[in-house]
């Protein structure tokens, strides 16, 4: 069914979801084309689940049934269907009733629900998802409560809706349980929701990365190309699974030594993985034989997709839909590949040569492949091992949020590296990044902070250092570079996060350790005196001076700066061993080491020469790459039993100060989240009210209109959530001010609101104090007279507002970062210097005491030079409110407060500007779904 053929088919109701397997299905309306697939869905229902559907034997639908289930009008009679192949495995229907319990319209608020899940698929969280959806259409047609009657032996759909998180009510009547369930979203139903979805998202994630058997598509009989490579890859690194190569014009059993296919129909086993390099033309025609074999899960290594202009995005969106009506999920297109270093996987499904990187404790994902190939290198060099890399090219299907629902369970991963050039979908992101950092730290080098002409990057409209400080506020670490991705990574992956910001500075160069005290400066640390050892310190200097100052409370932190001694190799190796045996023996700080063209002493730190290796040997297996501290050295006699400390090394005191200092920020940031702020419940809010006016003022508009609203409707639409603007009324001429002053009572003001003068005090466009109607024509005619016509300056009366300190306060809906909440004084502060703080929406009143707290001219609002403060505990509601209307209506794309004049007593919003438009079909607001295509 088309927009096309029927006008009232609802099509942002269409989604694509991730089961509890972590399968895919869509989700969509059921039309009347549907009659053939509900027959056939019916007849693969067994006679239990017919039973616990009808209450009564029901063997067959008869064809009123067929007709009534496939024919709705979308508000009073609504019908969802689970799909997998364009096949139903599983449905869902409301109809609205009245409190008789009889067929009704609006506005009548309650139907009754009812489902059924073809028996293969039950356990799968089809139910779950179709209620998640379901209750959203219902919320939308004006329906706040669902009546269910289930027999008390269907204990499954039971649990289906009392797990849901909605408040219900439940009672036992006539032999059946009936239930009535609440529509409106609680935090207990969000709750149930993410977590619901993060079990769905991670579990699909861990399919693509844990699979049992792969097969690759698109292997050459010569040994060349990309399939050829990746195949090899897979072999070489040791997977530990079955292994299958496919080409249609494969004339032996064996291809590079794997068992070869001319079709992947022909492989006479499951296969969970394939990774399909063949032209873009053919991919088609591969990923169909994939679904129909029941592969789980593709990476597409192909390119000629959203990389090669508009074309190939239509591509890619027919790639993702076929992938997604098979209960696929994709990697890719345009993807270098993924890594898993499981012991019990070994899986190398990538463009990365044999052998497998180490197994470590960090996971990566990138879109960039080229940005992937530098980064894996980078981390190989340095010694650092993986738990998993992700490569997603065009990331069509699966994205980094996906990544972060695995790696937030995953117990291999105790630090997320990832390169990003977008943010997806921003608020689901945030969302994530925060309840995994809470764990463990989620480091980012964002791309796309501009956006060349011909990129197909978006970009913002906030400032870098407050995109950064917004996601600072998720607990993301932003970094600038890959390199300091890597050298971030690497500090967090071995050391213990530090208690706070005292950096104890020690080496054999007085120079060196001055620079790296200069740097701790810089980075906003508190670095003590540096300890000069003097070049003539031997490796056991060192370690007396390193175990000191771990065991001292005036630190929190140690950086170890060295240069070269003269031509002594072995004290080098020492040396490593020296800095490892004082950091066993006090463990809890953080360690970072800096050297200076000291070849020697990096190279013992990596264990790639010692004392042993005065004689050629074959390289250890074991052994590892330039920059780590990782390797054995010679045992020291007091040296604990156990896993031999590792210590970052970096070559120049900046890189090392910076990594530490972004340990010390995100430690502050998880000790701070460990008390959560609270998102204020406001009783007076009619959250209601709201959305039926935006529904009203959005009605006939497109997808692609932005209404700014009207004085009144803005202030009627804040009203509700509890913000009261100051009221204006308009004075074309002298005789209407004082028409409007009478009704508004004095004192008043006069003001311009001329586009060129608003908000332009400064310029004379505003009257204030006028206390009588003489002072009143008096100023309007000294308005007039100096500045030009009334019908130019568009003059307003207003009643007057307390005195007080003038601020601005914003919401905007940004590309990159989502919905953002804006604070700054007014004029001069936010306009010129750019004093202007932010936070992500929703906020908390921990993240509104911050946000007023952050600006650079905040002491005005506190008493500066003997003022009264302000009202700044009114000033923080305001923003909350404000928040909150933000985050419960993503049609409001923005809104300005200006001036927000805040007194010794109370606030007092002079003006407001109220942009909305049609949200987004899907967002992170509403039910679980993928990104459409």
């Amino acid at each position: 069914m088309t927009i096309e053929s029927d006008p009232s088919y609802p099509a942002h109701w269409e989604a694509d979801v991730v089961l509890r397997d972590g399968g895919t299905a869509r989700i969509r309306p059921i039309t009347t084309e549907d009659a053939g697939r509900l027959v056939s869905f019916y007849e693969q229902v067994s006679d239990e689940s017919k039973y616990y559907r009808f209450f009564a034997p029901y063997p067959r639908l008869s064809d009123r049934d067929v007709h009534r289930f496939t024919h709705h009008d979308y508000v009073d009679r609504v019908g969802l269907a689970a799909t997998v192949g364009e096949e139903f495995i599983g449905t869902v229907r409301y109809d609205r009733i009245g409190p008789d319990g009889r067929p009704a319209s609006a506005p009548a608020d309650a139907a009754e629900v009812a489902f059924l899940v073809q028996d293969a698929h039950q356990g799968r969280g089809v139910a779950s998802a179709l209620l998640e959806h379901i209750g959203a259409v219902a919320r939308e047609r004006g329906i706040r409560r669902f009546a269910a009657e289930v027999l008390p032996a269907n204990s499954k759909m039971i649990k289906v809706f009392t797990d849901a998180g909605y408040q219900q009510k439940r009672s036992f009547e006539d032999g059946s349980v009936h239930l009535t369930l609440d529509l409106e979203p609680t935090a207990e139903s969000l709750a149930v929701q993410h977590a619901r979805e993060q079990r769905a998202e991670a579990r699909s994630v861990q399919r693509l990365l844990a699979p049992g058997s792969v097969a690759v598509i698109g292997v050459s009989r010569s040994g060349a190309g990309v399939g050829a490579a990746a195949l090899r890859n897979l072999r070489d690194s040791g997977f530990r699974g079955h292994l299958y190569a496919v080409n249609e014009a494969a004339g032996q059993d064996l291809l590079d030594g794997v068992r070869a296919y001319r079709a992947i129909g022909a492989v006479e086993a499951p296969v969970d993985l394939a990774v399909i390099a063949v032209p873009a033309a053919r991919v088609p025609e591969a990923v169909a034989a994939c679904g129909e074999h029941g592969v789980q899960g593709l990476v597409v290594l192909s390119a000629g997709y959203g990389d090669s202009g508009p074309a190939g995005l239509a591509r890619q969106r027919e790639l993702v839909r076929q992938v997604r009506s098979y209960g696929m999920r994709l990697i890719g297109p345009n993807a270098y590949g993924v890594i898993n270093t499981a012991p019990e996987v070994g899986l190398n499904a990538s463009l990365t040569p044999a052998p497998l990187p180490s197994r470590g404790r960090i996971g990566l994902f990138t879109q960039s492949g080229a940005i992937g190939i530098a980064l894996l290198s980078a981390l190989i060099r340095r010694g650092e091992g993986l738990s998993s890399f992700v490569s997603a090219g065009n990331r069509a299907d699966v994205s980094g949020n996906d990544i972060l629902q695995y790696w937030d369970e995953d117990e291999a991963t105790d630090v997320a590296l990832m390169y990003l050039e977008t943010l997806g979908n921003p608020r689901k992101f945030t969302r994530l990044a925060r309840r995994t950092a809470a764990a463990k730290p989620v480091v980012v080098a964002k791309g796309g902070r501009h956006t060349p002409a011909g990129l197909v990057v978006p970009g913002t409209r906030l400032p870098e250092a407050t995109v950064s400080a917004l996601l600072r506020q998720a607990g993301v670490i932003r970094v600038d570079t890959v390199t300091e991705l890597v050298d971030v990574g690497l500090l967090l992956a071995s050391q213990p996060l530090p208690a706070g910001p005292r950096i104890a500075i020690l080496g054999n160069s007085e120079s060196l350790g001055v620079l790296t005290y200069d740097a701790c400066l810089a980075q906003g640390l508190r670095p003590l005196p540096p300890l000069d050892l003097t070049t003539a310190a031997a490796p056991e200097d060192f370690r007396t001076a390193l175990a000191a100052a771990l065991a001292s409370d005036d630190c929190d932190a140690v950086v170890v700066t060295a240069i070269p001694w003269v031509g002594e190799h072995a004290l080098a190796d020492e040396l490593a061993g020296a800095l490892r045996r004082a950091v066993a023996e006090a463990p809890g700080k953080p360690v970072a080491v800096v050297h200076v063209e000291l070849a020697e002493l990096v190279e013992a730190l990596s264990a790639t020469r010692g004392p042993e290796a005065a004689a050629p040997a074959a390289p250890d297996a074991g052994s590892e790459p330039v920059g780590s501290l990782a390797s054995p050295v010679p045992p020291a006699p007091l040296a604990p039993a156990g896993p031999v400390p590792r210590i970052p090394s970096y070559p120049a005191a900046e890189r090392a100060v910076k990594a530490v200092a972004e340990a010390v920020r995100y430690g502050q940031w998880r000790r701070a989240a460990a008390t959560a702020g609270q998102v204020p419940a406001y009783e007076d809010i009619d959250e209601a009210g709201a959305a039926l006016q935006l529904a009203g003022l959005l009605a006939g508009t497109d997808a692609a209109t932005v209404l700014t609203l009207a004085d009144a409707d803005a202030r009627e639409l804040l009203a509700r959530y509890g913000i009261r603007v100051l009221p204006t009324l308009p004075a074309p001429d002298a005789d209407a001010a004082v028409r409007a002053a009478r009704i508004l009572g004095y004192p008043v003001a006069l003001k311009t609101t001329a586009p060129h003068l608003r908000h332009r005090a400064d310029l004379g466009g505003v009257r204030l104090d006028l206390t009588n109607e003489a002072e009143l024509r008096r100023s309007y005619e000294e308005l007039t007279e100096t500045l030009g016509k009334a019908a130019e300056l568009q003059p307003v009366i207003q009643p007057m507002a307390p005195r007080g300190v003038d601020t601005v306060v914003r919401s905007v809906i940004d590309p990159a970062a989502g919905a953002v909440l804006s604070f700054g004084l007014a004029g001069v502060p936010s306009e010129l210097l750019g004093d202007t703080a932010h936070r992500l929406v929703p906020a908390t009143d921990r993240d509104a005491a911050g946000l007023i707290r952050s600006i650079r001219a905040a002491p005005l609002l506190f008493g500066w030079r003997g003022s009264d403060p302000v009202d700044t505990p009114a000033l923080e509601e305001l923003l909350l409110r404000l928040s909150r209307l933000v985050d419960d209506h993503p049609e409001v794309t923005g809104v300005t407060l200006e001036p927000v004049v805040v007194a010794t007593e109370g606030v007092s919003a002079l003006g407001a500007t109220v942009r909305v438009a049609r949200p987004p079909a899907r967002g992170d607001l509403g039910p679980r779904t993928l990104p459409s295509y």
